[in-house]
């Protein structure tokens, strides 16, 4: 099963509101994306951390509903 854009835009501006968010079908089956995340939310944190913040956004759907997220994060300005 994939994961609609508007579903997966859905749970990251839940979880980002202010955030710019960019999403990439990588592949054009709904099922390998690419997300571009730029949020004041990540400001002083490392990218793992930011990236554990986006995975628990997606509710345990990574994996199972979603299949592949590439993940591009990081504070506006930086």
């Amino acid at each position: 099963m994939a994961m609609s854009r508007e579903t997966l835009l859905g749970y990251l501006t839940d979880a980002f509101p202010e955030a710019e968010i960019t999403l990439t079908d990588l592949a054009g089956d709904d099922n390998h994306w690419q997300a571009e995340i730029v949020s004041s939310q990540f400001d002083g944190m490392p990218r793992v951390k930011q990236h554990q913040l986006v995975y628990s956004a997606l509710k345990g759907t990574m994996g199972g509903e979603l299949h592949a997220l590439a993940l591009k994060t990081r504070a506006p300005d930086s």
